[in-house]
């Protein structure tokens, strides 16, 4: 059962700061903010003493929702596949990928199945999108190589799809942003970009609203900011939360969607500064609240970079969908993901 507590001021803390050995004190947020234990974590990734977690992504079993996996990138060394209890299913040896996102229902070589995506960024010059296929039966995952993404350090990645196909955003770390059609028809994939956009530093998570196709992008040091995700829109972002040291504590790093409705739901991005997550409604962009980790049987989070989230029944533990975040610092030095029940989260915002 999940406890939950608001405080109105962070107390001043120990956290992870640049690697799990260095920690300091963090700053001191005046916004209320909830709190929310953790139910279940994954087994941490195999680069220990080093920042290595990054960043989840959720595939929830239609037939079997406790069968449900959780992917995880190690960005030092590749990617991960968890069961919802927390132990490694499988890995892949894929080198430097940082962010990853999946999506179901993708037809690669004439085939329905999940298709994953990550961002490549073992040559920070060319970025590219390394893509799998995930089998939800035995939970492995099958390289189909790599699609390339245009010049830059990949850094954040997210997929959504266009008029039926798959595309994937590619935000490099210099805030460029890359939108590439994704031709998945053959044995081996290919790629073109067919937009770009650009915000004005180092930039990294992001999100699609498949419904409404809007593109949600966190500038680290600035704020959150919504793109048109049509290939055809607008490139210009609007601007939906800043960076104010309150109810965003720099960095803004991961972002995540809870869509409710045709166009209701929120945006959440990972307070990093002050081991937070802050909400926005998708409907009007109106502040909706924020929450933070806290010690539990889990234990809490810190210097949270990547998040995911994803709402529906996935079993007795997560009845009404799921929240996973990685956590920055664990006590035997080697990071992993927390994961959280989205009814208790519900509660803490409005």
């Amino acid at each position: 059962m999940n406890h939950l507590s608001v405080t109105t001021a962070w107390s001043a803390m120990l956290l992870l700061a640049g690697c799990a050995t260095s920690r300091q004190a963090i700053p001191t947020s005046a916004a209320t903010t909830a709190e929310v234990l953790a139910s279940g974590e994954t087994e941490a990734v195999g680069t220990a003493n080093a920042d290595a977690a990054d960043d989840p992504a959720i595939w929830r079993n239609p037939r079997r929702p406790a069968d449900s996996l959780i992917i995880g990138t190690d960005k030092k060394a590749g990617l991960y596949v968890y069961g919802l209890d927390g132990k490694r299913r499988d890995f892949v040896d894929a080198g430097r990928v940082n962010n990853v996102d999946l999506r179901d229902g993708v037809a690669v070589a004439g085939k329905p199945g999940i298709l994953v995506a990550a961002s490549d960024r073992n040559d920070v010059a060319h970025a590219k999108i390394a893509l799998f296929r995930l089998d939800p039966t035995t939970a492995k995952l099958t390289s189909l190589g790599t699609v390339a993404a245009g010049d830059g350090e990949a850094y954040g990645i997210c997929l959504t799809r266009v008029k039926g196909a798959a595309h994937a955003f590619v935000v490099m770390k210099d805030g460029t942003i890359n939108q590439v059609a994704l031709d998945l028809a053959a044995a081996t994939p290919a790629g073109r970009i067919v937009r770009t956009m650009k915000l004005g530093t180092q930039s990294e998570g992001c999100a699609v609203d498949d419904r409404t196709a809007k593109l949600y992008v966190a500038e680290e040091d600035v704020g959150l900011w919504r793109f048109d995700a049509r290939a055809s829109g607008p490139v210009e972002p609007t601007s939906i939360a800043k960076v104010d040291g309150t109810r965003l504590v720099a960095d803004a790093e991961g972002v995540a969607i809870a869509p409710m409705g045709r166009s209701g739901g929120y945006v959440l991005v990972s307070s990093q500064g002050d081991n937070a997550y802050a909400a926005w409604r998708l409907s009007d962009g109106g502040y909706a609240g924020r929450f933070r980790i806290a010690q539990g049987k889990f234990g809490s989070t810190e210097e949270t970079d990547g998040i995911d989230l994803m709402l529906g029944n996935f079993g007795r533990d997560y009845p009404t969908g799921i929240f996973v975040a990685q956590d920055g610092h664990t006590p035997d030095g080697a990071q992993n993901f927390k994961l959280v029940r989205w009814d208790a989260i519900a509660k803490l915002i409005k």
